[in-house]
């Protein structure tokens, strides 16, 4: 089970290796939501995403004879590009799944990152199994997005930082928006914070359709999408929150919020037009929840991670077409 130690650990693991993105602010955005917004870049993480710190964290974390084996993870593109790169600056092999409809700048840069990537059918197949079987057959270590206590601590180390600079631009109350499939950055970046900033509440942002953590903090069970293909924000679709995720989020988290695509595809375009910063749709919609959802928040400032920048090229003009 992930813990607080674990994340701090993570972080020591990390010091040297990670960025550690400023927060970021603009009047702007501050007008436009009705209240201070104090963006967290990880778009500007290596890869392009959060998703390294968790990558990096659970390499250094396992045993040294099984990362000489070779690691194994499925991913729709962000995860696949932080253990390629993890993997490559410790001189291991790494297999990715990923599903065939994944954006092809991110197939890209994870073959370009040295990994082996294996493509499957969203929908009609299951990456679980794949990656189960290759996992097996070549004796890999598999290395799951979400699910996986080594990952979840990586990605906590976010919400220490978090934990420290806000805090240093007078935010120590508030409610911080993050980004939600599984929930791994969410449930660690909601760990961090219960020790170091504890006036701070996570909210999870999940898109229209795709709101299994919204659905499942509210009934206090487990919930299901219908559907894990076709979304605008392919970063953040899966099936339901983590078997180790959602007790956490179910315990620290307050209520999930669920966004449009339009709303995102709106975000998308402000934050490039008022921060300079490319955003891909998963990353944006907690940004999307600052700006058009401001009913949802009491106070006077948010902390919005915005988690991810691969932005399909034809996904970020359309959004720029629309809305800059």
């Amino acid at each position: 089970m992930s813990s607080i130690e674990m994340i701090e650990a993570a972080a020591t693991r990390l010091a040297e290796h990670a960025r550690r993105p400023a927060i970021l602010t603009s009047p702007f955005l501050d007008e436009i939501a009705g209240r201070g917004v104090l963006i967290k870049p990880e778009c500007l993480q290596h890869t392009g995403s959060f998703k390294f710190r968790g990558a990096w964290s659970a390499l250094t974390g396992i045993e040294p004879s099984a990362r000489a084996r070779g690691v194994l993870a499925y991913s729709s593109g962000n995860h696949a590009q932080g253990i390629a790169m993890a993997a490559q600056r410790l001189n291991t092999n790494a297999v990715i799944v990923m599903p065939s409809d994944a954006p092809k700048l991110k197939i890209e840069n994870t073959r370009a990152l040295g990994a082996e990537v294996v493509l499957y059918e969203r929908g009609s197949q299951a990456r679980e199994e794949i990656g189960n079987r290759l996992s097996r057959e070549r004796g890999l270590t598999l290395i799951r997005p979400f699910d996986e206590p080594l990952v979840i601590a990586g990605q906590g180390t976010c919400g220490l930082e978090i934990g420290n600079q806000a805090p240093q631009l007078g935010v120590g109350l508030g409610d911080v928006l993050v980004p939600c499939g599984g929930g791994g950055l969410t449930a660690g970046i909601a760990l961090a914070l219960e020790r170091h900033a504890p006036g701070m509440r996570v909210r999870p942002v999940e898109p229209e359709g795709y709101d299994d953590v919204a659905r499942s903090l509210a009934s206090g069970q487990r919930e299901t999408n219908t559907s894990e293909a076709g979304g605008l924000c392919d970063a953040i679709l899966t099936p339901s929150p983590g078997e180790v995720t959602f007790p956490i989020l179910q315990r620290l988290c307050g209520p999930g919020i669920t966004v449009t695509e339009e709303e995102v595809l709106h975000a998308m375009a402000i934050a490039f037009l008022r921060l300079k910063l490319v955003v891909e749709p998963g990353g944006a919609v907690a940004l999307a929840a600052a700006l058009f959802h401001p009913q949802e928040f009491e106070g006077n400032a948010v902390v919005v991670v915005l988690s991810g920048g691969n932005a399909d090229p034809e996904v970020f003009r359309t959004a720029l077409e629309k809305y800059a």
